[in-house]
């Protein structure tokens, strides 16, 4: 696969009219980003400047560097869950070195060509996590969109919740009323553009009501103090061995997250232009766009699908529409940052509670719920565990579950049967007459059908298991096994000694290249012997007739 940027591929046949649309595109898309990078900020834990460099360092770097033409890249809401954990465990600096480990990992990932990750994670696992993240990020916005007094929220989502009923009584209604209101505004608010995003009517609204009427409710201001309104001077991170050892494992984290959600934002953005992304490239462009927001102090970045879709409607079609979106964002917060301290965070709670209900994916939660009974254990364990436990120990037993689950599956895909005394057998698809071998006295013949892994491998214990008089010579059918892993080639190994130590002749027929590869290696087509092996049942029961002759003399 081709490790080129799509800037440098689109660059080429770009025109004035492309321009224009991106620009256009660029500017809508960084005004809907301010507001998102701002509370996704907030809900992680940390001050919202660090949303804006976010979406302003790692916005640039993942449209320059990716390999998408339309990607958007910045802070997103599948991050809030695992930031919020590091940043309340190690602190800002640890959030900072994670996230810039987690950028080496990411390019790592991209060079060792690993693009195709997204086809390996089950979809019941991704559902799974994303509707716990929603569960999760609305949780965490109850206390200021109903405005509670509450000094400090628990981290445990069970504890979480019985603080907020115990202080029920201590709502703010009037930080209610913004948050309804925001929540109206967004919802109708496309009735009337499609344009200007409903979030920042809504911010605009909300500030202005509550600024013009002293409406008491707490602000970003009031919370957090004078924001800076310019990019920091950018330090690299201070890493030792004990700090990588410490902090790998939130950092492996976020690179996987990281390629997921990219890697997803990249699929469903090339089926609305019908394009197709560099999947290594493009975590390659996220790898140096989590690099660059570390160095800037910023938190971890990756593809966002809503904005990626913001920006293909409204025209943009090469990454200059992304570089477009940070500028925006830049300028935005130079000249205006100042009133930004004025936003309600009843707003930024009815903004969150918005981006939590889209993440839920309900519709597809409820369809998968209608599966099979191992893909809801899969989608229900990964659910509860990111909502009750941690993001990461969830996609970890989400991918476990649904690996022994796969495994599972093909394990029953693979057995082994006794064939009749009659064998019909189509030599070939041109063929239509059917041959018709009858096995001789003294020979019983095994065929197995599927791959014979570390899953199946057990089966052939059971043909001995099975039997009740020895035979002389068994022939063992390997037409219908594409490939054998090395736990299958020792039980097949097994098998062969067993039927050694018995007297038995074993004769193997029917044999694809990759196992009659594993057999020359393993020194097992040896140890059977070349005059033992055949490719058709005809000449594999000749040598069967030889073998019993020669017992009988």
């Amino acid at each position: 696969m081709i490790l080129k940027p799509k800037l440098l591929t689109t660059l080429k046949d770009y025109s004035m009219q492309t321009l224009l649309s991106d620009l256009i595109a660029g500017v809508i898309v960084g005004v809907v980003a301010i507001p998102l990078a701002i509370a996704f900020a907030i809900a992680s834990g940390v001050s919202p400047e660090k949303g804006l460099f976010t979406a302003i360092v790692a916005g640039f770097l993942v449209s320059t560097f990716g390999g998408s033409r339309v990607q958007i890249g910045g802070p997103t809401g599948a991050f809030v869950v695992i930031v919020y954990g590091i940043v309340h465990k190690y602190g800002m600096d640890g959030l900072v070195i994670s996230t810039f480990i987690a950028g080496i990992l990411l390019l790592i990932m991209g060079f060792a060509k690993f693009g195709t990750i997204i086809k390996f994670i089950p979809r019941t696992v991704i559902v799974g996590f994303t509707s716990g993240i929603a569960v999760v990020i609305f949780s965490s916005q109850v206390k200021d969109f109903l405005g509670l007094r509450v000094d400090k929220v628990p981290a445990e989502f069970f504890e979480k919740w019985r603080v907020f009923f115990e202080h029920m009584g201590t709502v703010n209604y009037y930080a209610l009323f913004l948050a309804l209101l925001t929540l109206l505004i967004i919802v109708f608010w496309p009735r009337v553009s499609h344009k200007v995003p409903g979030s920042l009517v809504a911010i605009i609204f909300t500030s202005i009501l509550a600024a013009l009427f002293h409406i008491p409710v707490e602000t970003i201001g009031s919370r957090f103090g004078e924001l800076p309104h310019m990019l920091p001077v950018p330090q690299i991170p201070k890493l030792d061995i004990n700090t990588i050892r410490n902090l790998f494992h939130p950092a492996f984290m976020i690179a996987l997250l990281g390629a997921i959600e990219s890697l997803l934002s990249a699929v469903v953005s090339d089926g609305m232009i019908g394009g197709r992304h560099r999947s290594n490239m493009e975590l390659i462009g996220q790898g140096v766009a989590n690099i660059g927001s570390a160095l800037f102090g910023g938190m971890p970045a990756t593809g966002a699908i809503a904005r990626t879709v913001t920006n293909i409607k409204n025209g943009g079609r090469t990454p200059v529409a992304g570089i477009v979106h940070a500028l925006t964002v830049l300028l935005i917060m130079l000249f205006f940052g100042r009133w930004i301290k004025i936003v309600p965070l009843a707003c930024l709670a009815g903004i969150l509670v918005i981006v939590a209900y889209h993440m839920s994916e309900w519709h597809s939660f409820l369809e998968l719920c209608k599966g099979a009974r191992g893909g809801i254990v899969v989608l229900l364990a990964t659910f509860l565990v990111t909502v009750i436990v941690d993001l990461t120990v969830a996609i970890q037993l989400g991918i476990v579950l649904a690996a022994f689950l796969f495994i599972k599956r093909m394990a029953t895909v693979t057995n082994v049967k006794f064939m009749a005394r009659e064998i019909e057998e189509e030599e070939s698809a041109e063929e239509r007459p059917i041959n018709k071998f009858v096995v001789p006295a003294g020979v019983e013949v095994y065929e197995v059908d599927g791959p014979l892994f570390f899953g199946a491998a057990n089966q052939l214990d059971e043909v001995d298991r099975a039997l009740r008089e020895k035979p002389k010579v068994r022939i063992l059918r390997l037409r219908d096994v594409p490939l054998i892993d090395s736990t299958g080639m020792h039980a097949l190994k097994s098998f062969y000694h067993r039927c050694k130590n018995s007297h038995i002749h074993l004769i193997i027929t029917g044999l694809h290249v990759q196992p009659l590869n594993e057999m020359i290696k393993t020194n097992l087509y040896e140890l059977i012997g070349e005059e033992n092996v055949f490719q058709n049942m005809k000449d594999a029961l000749s040598r069967a007739g030889e073998l019993i002759g020669k017992g009988k003399s």
